[in-house]
């Protein structure tokens, strides 16, 4: 009996190792002595496949990612090749959905709604991921190594270091808040660029209104603590200042009703207007409507200065000194660059740069494989008058020195691809296309002759560069950057071979991929009081309680996952119903 049973194992194993397809056949038994058949997909432990030993070994490239904000998990999320090898390194262990931080600083969203752990989105492909909750401190090209330290605190053992080497490299780390060197900023203000900072300001807010409320206080000590000062009009200290008016006039005062006459809020901007990145009806739209919330909007003035109580102000205009005090400041002012990200560029020759350059294809300048996206750099864009005479002499193949217009047909898609700032230049002058622009510049004996000499096509072109800008550090150009890079992996050895970018004006050949092209999707200010601006494409311009709305599913949807989607809807319906939480944990 036994040497039966032992048979009848044997031929089993033996057809499981002949035939993997079988082991994809599960039977379950029930107690009942009944039977079950489910199909099971079988996953080898860790994604690995083990291969016979007869089978050649692949090579994987080594691929390491540098950071888990926007940049670095969009291009997570879409990189699909399972030739790469890939590592990421980040001091978070999750993706933060930064847009929504205003509104976890006053509890109207939660933290752990808009955080989604990084193994979570990883664990998902179909191929090895691996994550190290660590720190890069340094950058080694030469030995294409980078070197990296835990995060974790010193009773777990100390800080470990170690060295990840690379075949390439995706630095997406993102930039710090920018102080400009003012004096006690780093000390005495809050800052809004991480979870963690959130829900210090969040507790710091509940604490000025405990201390206020102590019988102790004077009347002008209680009014310096209830002052909330937000430096910065961008986009995000005006939804903050917002955020903050909504949740002491429709929760806090309500627990709070004896403080009501000490409230207040100021928002600084040096320059002459806030949100000045948008159209002039939603900044004057939300000026007027602070004014009318009581929220003191001081512009044209510049923080010189930041103690523990007060903060010093600088009026442009009459060149004043004023001192404002405060209970809670809030720094909100831009960005600036990581001190490892400083160190590299001062390695790789770009030491004189405020920010890391790449080009249109995101690898960093002068350094091979290794590419940069996000805040951390910018897009240093190649000037048409650089290449005007091999663009010329790409087109005039007959090397005459003459062309008709006709000659650039060949090459004008290649233009306008490899150049974005000749199209923006086509819209601003309302050209319909690039051969429009060339005989706009011609006389009427030359139009006639249709010739065009260098000359004359520089003279067509020589306002086009006037036209090129920056993109602007927002999570929306560094999602778009970190898909199109996944998406340049995924096709890497396809494009090796059938090149799909545009001509190579100083070479032979073609660019092997599309240069990277930022497509503005909209914008939103929530300016508190459920109304909302939003700037969208084709300068349309909506403001009010329906935007507010549009505001809402635009985010639930560009959420990271169906997890967070359904938490930071439930924050919602929960705040229209209950208010939003004035614990202090």
């Amino acid at each position: 009996m036994k040497g039966s049973y032992y048979t009848f194992y044997q031929r089993a194993s033996n057809a499981f190792r002949d035939h993997p397809n079988l082991s994809k056949i599960l039977i379950i038994g029930t107690i009942s002595g009944g039977g079950l058949v489910a199909y099971s997909e079988v996953r080898p432990f860790g994604n690995h496949v083990y291969a016979d030993a007869a089978q050649p070994t692949i090579k994987k490239k080594k691929v390491v990612v540098l950071g888990t904000g926007w940049a670095g998990t969009s291009f997570l999320k879409n990189l699909k090749d399972p030739s790469l090898d890939v590592q990421v390194v980040s001091p978070c262990n999750y993706f933060a959905f930064t847009p929504l931080l205003p509104s976890v600083t006053v509890g109207t969203v939660e933290a752990r709604s808009v955080v989604e752990p990084i193994r979570n989105i990883v664990r998902k492909k179909n191929f090895d991921v691996r994550f190290k909750e660590a720190e890069c401190f340094k950058i080694d090209t030469v030995n294409k190594k980078v070197h990296c330290k835990s995060t974790q605190t010193s009773n777990l053992g100390g800080k470990e270091e170690f060295t990840l080497d690379y075949d390439y490299l995706v630095i997406a780390m993102g930039a710090r808040a920018n102080t400009f060197n003012t004096p006690g900023v780093v000390e005495n203000a809050h800052f809004l660029k991480e979870v963690e900072d959130a829900l210090r300001i969040r507790r710091s807010i509940i604490d000025c209104f405990e201390r206020a409320s102590l019988p102790s206080l004077s009347e002008d000590e209680r009014r310096r603590i209830l002052h909330f000062v937000v430096v910065g009009g961008g986009p995000t200290g005006v939804e903050f200042a917002a955020e903050l008016h909504d949740f002491l006039h429709e929760d806090l005062l309500k627990l709070y009703p004896d403080l009501k006459k000490y409230i207040s809020i100021t928002l600084l901007e040096a320059g002459a207007h806030i949100l000045n990145m948008f159209d002039k009806r939603i900044t004057d739209f939300a000026e007027e409507k602070f004014k009318r919330d009581g929220i003191n909007v001081k512009t044209g003035s510049m923080v010189v200065k930041v103690s523990d109580k007060a903060i010093s102000l600088k009026e442009i205009s009459s060149g004043e000194n004023k001192d404002l005090p405060y209970g809670m400041v809030v720094w909100s002012t831009g960005i600036g660059t990581r001190p490892v990200i400083m160190d590299f560029m001062k390695q790789i020759g770009q030491g004189n740069r405020r920010v890391m350059a790449t080009d249109e294809w995101l690898r960093v300048e002068g350094v091979p494989n290794v590419y940069a996206l996000g805040d951390c750099s910018t897009i240093n864009q190649r000037r048409v008058m650089e290449d005007i005479s091999a663009i010329f002499s790409k087109a005039d193949k007959n090397k005459t020195g003459k062309l008709n217009v006709e000659d650039f047909t060949e090459v004008i898609n290649d233009i306008t691809e490899r150049y974005p700032q000749v199209e923006l230049h086509l819209k601003s002058k309302k050209l319909k296309n690039f051969v429009q622009l060339l005989k706009s510049q011609q006389d009427e004996a030359a139009k006639k002759s249709t010739q065009l000499d260098i000359e004359k096509f520089k003279a067509a072109l020589s306002e086009v560069d006037t036209k090129m800008k920056s993109l602007p550090p927002t999570a929306q150009v560094a999602a778009q950057q970190g898909e199109y890079l996944a998406k340049c992996f995924n096709r890497m050895k396809e494009c090796e071979e059938n090149p799909e970018g545009p001509i190579r004006f100083r070479d032979t050949g073609r660019h092997r991929f599309k240069p990277f092209r930022y497509k503005h999707l909209g914008q939103f200010a929530p300016l508190g009081g459920e109304q909302t601006a939003a700037q969208l494409p084709g300068d349309w311009v909506s403001i009010g309680h329906s935007t507010q709305w549009l505001w809402y599913s635009v985010y639930a949807s560009k959420l990271v996952s169906w997890r967070t989607r359904v938490l930071v809807i439930g924050d919602w319906g929960r705040r229209f119903i209950f208010g939003r939480d004035s614990s202090r944990i």
